[in-house]
């Protein structure tokens, strides 16, 4: 184990549970019946969506454009 990694955080339960039932309205089988990937989903949609990560060419894209070096080194 990494000494520098930082410690595991719970997961946030009463913030989880209180978008579900108070934001989305879900009632508690709903709730417990969601995969986490549905609920994820849902949280996105009301958050305006989350970009995922860049595809390999978008990368290798920005790694030429903006190089970590110098290009003459």
């Amino acid at each position: 184990m990494n000494a520098a990694a930082a410690p595991a955080r719970p997961f946030p339960w009463d913030e989880v549970m209180g978008f579900a039932f108070g934001m989305l309205r879900l009632s508690p089988g709903a709730f417990w019946s969601m995969t986490p990937r549905e609920l994820n989903c849902a949280l996105q949609t009301l958050q305006g969506g989350v970009p995922g990560a860049p595809a390999r060419n978008d990368l290798d894209l920005l790694m030429q454009r903006f190089p970590d070096r110098d290009v003459g080194e």
